[in-house]
């Protein structure tokens, strides 16, 4: 008689995903990116390209951004990995996600929770020191719909104190 787990190839995995312990049975090919959206409903997470090219998939793992369509799950055993879902809730948002909403760092949306999870991780570096750290260390994370400007300035706010005035709407119905 065979082991059920060797003709399919499953590895135990324990993973701590936003802060719950999770104990499952991977086949070794299932990449981080899939299990937290096919198995585990975190849809937060997108999959933008599939190769590590758009970083919409951007999660922290063991306190760093990497780009969850690149790491097999059965390597990250024994990790902490940190979705969008994991930094913040409604009433109690994470100080970068409300940056974004104050700066309207976003348009459609897609590529926001790995903007902001990269964000996160990129902070943590301690490498930004100015914008152009900012833009630089942000290269990897694609918006198409050129929202650039306004991510910048909401990650300034929450990485360099930078307080900008919100812009005001216009007054007597002017366009």
């Amino acid at each position: 008689m065979t082991d059920p787990d060797l003709q399919t190839g499953a590895v135990p995995v324990a993973l701590t995903i936003n802060g719950v312990g999770f104990e499952l049975e991977l086949a070794p090919w299932i990449t981080v990116l899939d299990l937290l959206r096919e198995q585990l409903g975190l849809h937060g997470t997108k999959k933008g390209c599939d190769h590590g090219q758009c970083g919409a998939c951007t999660v922290l793992i063991d306190g760093k951004r990497m780009n969850a369509c690149l790491v097999l799950a059965v390597v990250k055993d024994g990790s902490e990995i940190t979705t969008i879902e994991g930094l913040g809730e409604p009433g109690s948002l994470h100080p970068l996600q409300q940056a974004f909403i104050d700066h309207d760092g976003f348009q459609c949306g897609y590529c926001t929770p790995g903007q902001i999870c990269s964000a996160v991780g990129m902070i943590a570096e301690g490498q930004v020191h100015n914008r152009d750290d900012i833009r630089e260390l942000m290269s990897g994370n694609l918006c198409r719909c050129g929202a650039y400007a306004n991510i910048v300035d909401a990650i300034a706010e929450v990485a360099l104190g930078e307080r900008r005035a919100k812009p005001q709407p216009l007054s007597g119905g002017a366009i």
